[in-house]
């Protein structure tokens, strides 16, 4: 089975501007979600979806510095992106990225990934079914022919969303939601607020440039409640936001 990365990525954010750039110990937030991706061992391909829009031209340039493929579509179509990246460098399922999620798990990713090629006849995996790892931890994988169906279904916020149809509509699909213990759902590792920059820049500066289990990285936030709270109650963003 040919598994595709495909990372959504662009400079556009409402609350931090330019997100995906960032720099957290020397690399930028984008190339770490590469990074991560590609130590898991569990895509055969990676593709950078961003927008035709100038103003992610930035983004562009990161990936040719990186060594990564791209594909530019529109800017809210989200679903039209992963189509188009899909039908440029086939593959069996496509795996999920955003750009904003500095510390993605390799072991959870290639996990996750093991299990979709196990299970015969899946259309869709995910572990944010039911939430039990930080919200930036999560990763889901969609059959290939699955993703190319939700171009005739999806619409308005689904395409914003790209899988949101299929866990939405689960007496379509044959959907596997995994469950990972112990719970740490109450950690907010994702970026897209000043607070969320703060305890990424703090965690950064702990660890340096590395990527780390998912252990690790919450037992050093248990010993510092204080970083962990520093964006315990920004909101995330509901899921009917076009």
């Amino acid at each position: 089975m040919r598994m595709l990365g495909v990372i959504q990525a662009r400079m556009g954010s409402t609350r931090l501007p330019g997100k995906v750039l960032h720099p957290l110990a020397g690399r930028t937030v984008l190339s770490r979600v590469v990074r991560a991706a590609q130590e898991s061992g569990a895509v055969d391909e990676l593709v950078v979806a961003t927008t035709t829009e100038i103003t992610d031209d930035p983004v562009v340039a990161e990936c040719d510095a990186l060594g990564i493929a791209v594909h530019r579509g529109p800017v809210d179509d989200v679903l039209s992106r992963f189509l188009g990246a899909l039908d440029k460098h086939p593959a069996d399922a496509v795996m999920r990225f955003t750009a904003d999620c500095p510390w993605l798990d390799p072991e959870i990713i290639s996990l996750v990934a093991q299990v979709f090629r196990s299970v015969p006849g899946l259309d869709y995996i995910t572990t944010s079914i039911t939430r039990t790892l930080p919200r930036g931890l999560d990763v889901e994988v969609i059959r290939a022919d699955t993703l190319r169906s939700l171009d005739g279904r999806a619409n308005e916020y689904h395409r914003t969303h790209v899988t949101s149809y299929v866990y939405t509509h689960p007496e379509e699909f044959r959907l596997f939601g995994m469950t990972l213990l112990p719970d740490r759902s109450h950690l907010r590792l994702t970026l897209d607020t000043p607070e969320d920059w703060e305890v990424m820049h703090a965690i950064a500066a702990n660890f340096g440039d590395t990527t780390m289990a998912i252990s690790k990285l919450t037992e050093w936030l248990d010993e510092h409640p204080e970083i962990a709270s520093i964006n315990a109650e920004v909101e995330q963003k509901p899921l009917h936001v076009g």
